[in-house]
């Protein structure tokens, strides 16, 4: 299913591709996951992971790029914008080891397309600049590494109109000195929006820098997390210089 609206969604600022969708200070991504920071367990190899046995995707308009949205039977794996849908379902096919299914044809008792067409909605809300409540949407982060999701479900915490730090966010989950690995997980996080990690900003106040791979534009990047704070009600300065 493809869903397009002519409501007010966020303007465009030019096309641009990214697995994890956060503007991450550049400091705090250097070195960022300190071994007395990460997670230990060694139960899983890096592709044994628990698994879902197939992803269900669709398609909003994001303004001017598509907001791709994918999800498994347990809750949403993936939100980007992402003009191509070729790499998004590599992408995920890559993390899962498991098929992607466009929602269409998915049958309609299928648990992740059920999830899909409960909370597309919302996400369409959220995307048109709407206050909307995504501590009721589902996620699914069970292939990501243990300190991660402990971080991202703090930053999810982050509350429309509010603002945190990498610190900040460190602190909450009992790590008050893996601010550094807190920001690695921020840039990430393969969820956009729904894990709002365009509320976290540097411990000085300002906006912060841009970080993480497949960006094309930090220029523009910056840009859309002024306007997705701005929206909000929230203006953070840029750093100086």
């Amino acid at each position: 299913m493809r869903l397009t609206q002519d409501a007010q969604v966020m303007p465009s600022i030019g096309s641009w591709t990214s697995e994890a969708a956060c503007v991450v200070d550049p400091d705090i991504l250097q070195g960022s996951i300190p071994a007395t920071a990460v997670d230990t367990d060694r139960r899983f190899g890096p592709h044994s992971r628990p698994m879902a046995d197939h992803v269900v995707t669709a398609t909003l308009d994001g303004g001017g790029v598509p907001f791709r949205v994918a999800a498994s039977e347990r809750g949403i794996v993936a939100a980007a914008w992402e003009p191509d849908e070729g790499s998004f379902d590599a992408a995920l096919r890559a993390r899962f080891r498991t098929p992607v299914v466009p929602t269409g044809a998915a049958p309609e008792d299928d648990p992740a397309r059920r999830i899909l067409d409960a909370v597309l909605p919302a996400i369409a809300d959220l995307l048109r600049g709407r206050r909307t409540d995504t501590a009721v949407i589902p996620i699914d982060l069970r292939d990501r590494p243990p300190f991660d999701q402990r971080a991202l479900d703090a930053v999810r915490d982050v509350g429309w109109g509010e603002t945190a730090s990498y610190g900040g966010i460190a602190r909450r989950i009992g790590a008050p000195r893996a601010a550094r690995a807190v920001g690695g997980a921020v840039g990430r996080n393969p969820i956009s929006m729904i894990i709002p990690c365009h509320r976290i900003i540097a411990g000085d106040g300002t906006l912060g820098g841009y970080g993480g791979d497949g960006w094309i534009d930090r220029e523009r990047q910056r840009s859309r997390k002024e306007a997705l704070l701005l929206r909000e009600g929230v203006t953070v300065p840029r750093r100086a210089g």
